[in-house]
């Protein structure tokens, strides 16, 4: 039995309680979780933006050390520190064949299967594929990336998400080179990584957006060198700071028509917009046909950074090491299993960076 934080049906509390986690199968690894981010994919999951199949244990960014493997498992041993992944690629798909891995079509296929039961018996789904509110977890092997060396196990736990995606955002999606401007739409903790990576593109300007301005400290120690409190104007006020041409680049971390909006009329003539965040089906985002002409710019969505977590993971790693990225920094605090739904309320309050559920 270990402790976990499930999700009985949408629209409910988490209940933190005991679950029946049994032995890995074969191709299956059990790992005992260091830590797991806190991610507003896990609260849409709790309010139905996204749908897994419930009840269910949430969590998918996390890291920790394999503790048994089941038969046929070749990658890993007990006492490997891992990183999970909770989009793994199949490799024979159509998007996997064209090596858009971050597409798979048969990634989250291991979140409709029962992996563990409740006290009482109920069975219980891996959220999205990891199950990472727990203080252990049973996953497939590949569902696991090794940690490289010389990276803390603690912090590891946000490369499984968000350090991908914000580096992702910027590396792969929208390929900032050298001298761009940037603007990131939400300081949370992918909007933090995105703002890293930016700076370590080698971004000229960097400029950081969010409604509250208790950010502003978070988001210029994460690379901003300019400011903005979200409002009407948004668009209007970055554009004064680029000298009235807007930036080469914007990047959105909420998922909300207005900020996708806004984000796009942020960019010059020419621009680049990429869409991390995810937004429900009633955010409805409009353009009329002159304008997509004469602006000229490139709205792209984004999956998981658009990563191979295998490939990224590793130069991440060197990053990390050469002291380019703090993951440490991402961090605004550090809970227990418990503290869960109370880092909802935060994150839905627009304060803070990741909370980190260290076990």
């Amino acid at each position: 039995m270990v402790r976990a934080a499930v999700l009985p049906a949408v629209g409910s509390p988490l209940e933190i309680t005991d679950i029946d986690l049994p032995a890995p199968g074969p191709g299956q690894v059990r790992v005992r979780l260091a830590a797991a981010g806190v991610c507003h994919s896990d609260l849409s999951l709790t309010n139905g933006t996204m749908r897994v199949p419930v009840p269910a244990v949430l969590g998918h960014e996390g890291a920790g050390t394999v503790v048994a493997v089941g038969e046929g498992v070749t990658s890993v041993a007990p006492g490997a520190e891992v990183v999970l992944n909770w989009a793994p690629s199949c490799g024979s798909c159509h998007p996997c064949s064209l090596g858009e891995v971050w597409l798979c079509v048969n990634a989250l296929n291991g979140a409709g299967a029962v992996y563990a039961h409740t006290a009482d018996g109920t069975e219980l789904h891996p959220g999205l594929n990891v199950a990472a509110f727990a203080e252990e977890t049973v996953v497939a092997e590949n569902c696991l990336i090794p940690l490289p060396e010389g990276i803390p196990l603690t912090e590891a736990a946000l490369l499984g998400c968000a350090v991908l995606t914000g580096y992702g955002a910027i590396h792969h999606s929208a390929r900032v080179r050298p001298g761009e401007t940037v603007a990131v739409f939400g300081a949370g903790g992918v909007g933090l990584a995105t703002l890293q990576a930016a700076r370590i593109a080698g971004a000229g300007q960097i400029v950081a957006v969010d409604v509250s301005p208790d950010k502003e400290g978070l988001a210029r120690e994460a690379g901003a060198t300019d400011f903005v409190v979200a409002s009407q104007t948004t668009a209007k006020d970055i554009r004064k700071l680029t000298g009235g041409q807007g930036t080469d680049v914007a990047v959105e971390c909420v998922g909300r028509a207005v900020t996708i909006r806004t984000a796009w009329e942020s960019t010059r003539r020419g621009g680049r917009t990429t869409v991390v965040g995810i937004g429900g089906k009633d955010q409805q985002v409009t353009f009329n046909a002159l304008e997509i002409f004469h602006w000229g710019r490139t709205l792209a969505g984004c999956v998981y950074g658009n990563c191979d977590p295998a490939t990224d993971v590793p130069i991440l790693a060197d990053h990390i090491r050469a002291g380019r990225l703090d993951l440490n920094s991402l961090v605004s605090e550090r809970i227990a299993l418990d503290g869960i739904p109370a880092a909802f309320d935060t994150m839905l309050a627009g304060k803070g960076g990741r909370a980190l559920v260290v076990f």
